[in-house]
């Protein structure tokens, strides 16, 4: 945290002209993301705070797409490259044409599998800490005791993974707690509301749903309104505390959240991608965001974040 605000205030300190010229070719995994919108929106912001040229590209969730996206930007000779990668196990190929090139690229939200490093940075979160409080606030609130079931996101990605790690360490702490159902919703909301009403229907006795995302979340919860299921009788949580999950919060049906500054990413990634076009050898590899606890007492102090 400390590495991070020191990074933040000596870039501050860099007038906008020192960037000019600069051209940043941007993959993201997905345009229909809530949340990924939020950091493809911090990106645009901080970039024309830098005077710098940004062209963003949709990889819709295709890996192939997206190679060839990034490799059609190192064609066209662009001084940066940032990725939000549709695959976190796929980008070593992505990697080695940027050094190759020798051109800077940048990896947002999602960590690659592969190490950091000559020429190479991420900027994110530790989604293994997301679960973990999530989890830690839904046993809580349990008192250590029921059911829990899991909606993961995409399973290409290392959010997903950690984030459900994280759940698991927590649930494993509590004789009296049990996972009963894991199941996909690939961030989505309208999978999440199918998937919950499976799991109602079947009849699985759930006490808390603990949701990789915001978005699967508040699926969960239309799911069980429908159902006529309270949210007093399910917890619900998840991770993000986009603008629809503080909603939620404010009308009591949202348990909990965890603040993931997409801000702080969009900003982040384009602020090491310039850094890096400058020669700066200062830029750590690895700039992780420090995500937060929501809850129904300190939401109202991110409606703003």
């Amino acid at each position: 945290m400390k590495n991070w605000i020191k990074y933040c205030v000596v870039l501050a300190m860099l007038p906008a002209s020192v960037f000019a010229g600069t051209r940043i070719g941007v993959s993201m995994a997905h345009f229909d993301d809530n949340f990924l919108t939020s950091v493809r929106e911090a990106m645009s912001a901080e970039a024309k705070a830098k005077n710098v040229t940004i062209d963003f590209q949709d990889a819709q969730g295709d890996v192939g797409r997206q190679v060839s996206q990034v490799e059609s930007m190192i064609a066209q000779h662009v001084t940066a490259i940032i990725v939000n990668p549709a695959d976190t196990s796929a980008t070593k190929r992505m990697t080695a044409a940027a050094r190759k090139a020798g051109i800077p690229i940048v990896y947002v939200n999602r960590k690659p599998d592969e190490a950091m490093g000559d020429g190479a940075v991420f900027v994110g979160s530790d989604s293994l800490v997301a679960g973990r409080l999530q989890m830690e606030y839904l046993a809580k609130k349990m008192k250590g005791q029921g059911t829990v079931a899991i909606m993961l996101g995409e399973l290409s990605t290392d959010a997903t993974r950690d984030r459900t790690k994280g759940v698991k360490e927590v649930v494993a702490k509590y004789p009296g707690m049990k996972i009963v159902e894991e199941q996909t919703a690939n961030w989505d909301r309208s999978q999440a509301i199918q998937l919950m009403s499976q799991w109602l229907s079947a009849g699985q006795k759930i006490d808390a749903v603990a949701a990789n995302n915001d978005e699967m979340a508040l699926g969960a919860l239309l799911a069980m309104r429908q159902a006529g299921v309270s949210s007093k009788k399910i917890l619900v949580g998840g991770v993000d505390a986009t603008a629809d999950a503080l909603s939620a919060m404010s009308k009591g049906d949202l348990a909990v959240t965890v603040f993931q500054d997409a801000k702080g990413q969009g900003k982040g990634s384009v602020d090491a991608a310039v850094q890096l076009v400058s020669g700066d050898k200062s830029v750590p590899s690895n700039i992780m965001i420090p995500y937060q606890l929501v809850d129904p007492e300190n939401f109202k102090a991110f409606a703003s974040r």
